[in-house]
């Protein structure tokens, strides 16, 4: 029998199989069933897994325990974080210096890797590119001139009244009955000046520690205000005319700051308007295009991180007299937990390369990665925690934080019912619809 062995002359490539042995098995690398990455990504992979195991972990899990008000006091840990993360130098500018087709691997690795250290530590930092990010995409260099990316960003989006439907600027998801009512903020665009008036809501991440925000509020040219017809402003956070309200406390993702952001009389140049009234519909898409596939990578981190505390857990633990692993059950669900972190990677890794070269990136995508993602986060979350039995649901141990964090995903974001449905809508192809009556 003729032996079966690489076609590459340099000899790499899979071993011939009468090389095997005899019995086979292969052990899986960090990022899994994943090719060797281009050098420099797979450097940037490890000194940012490094900054997650050594100091997000830690931090992370002290930070979950104490308030919300001690999370962004002076002297916590959250500014020691934040200052080990900037020593990355990952800023809008350094990733315009990579080469395009290591872009979405980058982008994909830097975010599974943060949050694999700490969920909400991950988001804060996703969310601190945003205004430099879209002020790029949309061709404004006044706010690189003019801001320094050293400032703490955020999203402004959500409000006290409009949650989800604030993502969905087209009304699709709309009841034909329903009305969008008053909106909680509003823009007054007049020549040369925005004025902006009004509340976003306690779920701005990064909002009270924040310096710099990409605000998305409905706009008011003269006519009366439209919610469908917004404006994109950034917005410094230093006028005394824009005040914060307390930090928010909640379930998971507690080492991220959220609150609400109020402005009164805000008046800026013209030259803080990303996007205008009539372009609202093309902001709104490209921020959410973005978020979502963040989300993805972010919560295959999140995930993978729950599978690995178990799979460790699972060799140390004995129950009958042998390591848990080998009770079929617990092998079995390993399994289980192990696939869903492989198809939350490969869906978000696919949907990051289409999106970022294709001509116009497709929402509908974006959300695949996102809902995949936070779905399978926290349905290997759970397992892990049920892997650990009395323990898994003790602070003692990571996985019942780690749990919490990815039950938040499900709603950061866009809810996922909301995202399935206006993803649904999207996949809509006019020219095969049969006309009606």
């Amino acid at each position: 029998m003729n032996r079966i062995s690489s076609i590459d002359a340099a000899g790499a490539g899979p071993r011939a199989f009468v090389d095997w042995d005899r019995d086979p098995r292969v052990k899986l690398g960090d990022m899994g069933a994943e090719l060797p990455q281009d050098g420099m990504v797979e450097e940037i992979r490890k000194s940012v897994h490094g900054i997650a195991k050594d100091v997000m972990r830690p931090i992370g899990m002290e930070l979950d325990r104490r308030s919300a008000e001690d999370v962004i006091a002076k002297g916590s840990r959250l500014w020691e974080f934040r200052e080990a993360y900037a020593q990355l130098g990952i800023t809008v500018q350094a990733l315009g210096q990579f080469d395009p087709e290591q872009i979405p691997d980058i982008f994909h690795i830097l975010f599974e890797e943060l949050a694999w250290g700490d969920a909400g530590l991950a988001i804060s930092t996703g969310v601190d590119l945003l205004p430099h990010y879209m002020a790029a995409k949309f061709g404004n260099d006044f706010v690189a001139k003019t801001y320094s990316e050293d400032l703490i960003g955020c999203w402004g989006i959500t409000e006290p009244d409009h949650g989800s439907d604030s993502l969905d600027s087209n009304g699709a998801i709309f009841h034909p009955n329903g009305n969008y009512g008053r909106p909680n903020c509003v823009a007054k665009i007049t020549d040369g000046k925005v004025i902006i008036s009004g509340q976003k809501s306690a779920w701005v991440s990064n909002g009270p520690i924040a310096e710099l925000c990409i605000l998305y509020c409905a706009a008011d040219t003269g006519n009366g205000v439209d919610p469908r017809r917004g404006a994109v402003v950034v917005v410094p956070l230093n006028d005394a005319k824009i005040t914060k309200g307390k930090p928010l406390e909640k379930m998971g993702q507690r080492a991220l700051p959220q609150g609400e952001i109020f402005f009164e009389n805000v008046e800026l140049d013209i030259d803080h308007l990303l996007v205008a009234p009539e372009d609202y519909k093309k902001g709104v898409y490209a921020i959410h295009s973005e978020a979502n596939a963040l989300m993805g990578a972010a919560f295959t981190g999140c995930a993978r991180a729950a599978y690995e505390h178990a799979f460790a857990y699972a060799h140390e633990r004995k129950q009958g007299g042998v390591p848990i692993v080998r009770h079929q059950d617990v092998a079995k669900r390993l399994f289980h937990m192990a696939r869903k972190v492989e198809l939350s990677r490969a869906i978000t890794q696919r949907i990051t390369k289409f999106n970022t070269f294709n001509d116009m990136p497709a929402l509908q995508a974006a959300m695949f990665a996102k809902v995949t993602a936070t779905q399978h986060a926290l349905e290997v979350a759970s397992d892990a925690v049920q892997m650990f039995g009395g323990n898994g649901v003790t602070l003692e141990y990571p996985v019942e934080k780690i749990f919490r964090d990815a039950r938040s995903s499900l709603i950061e974001d866009g809810c996922n019912e909301i995202l399935s449905i206006k993803g649904g809508t999207l996949m809509i192809d006019p020219d095969l619809l049969a006309p009606t009556a």
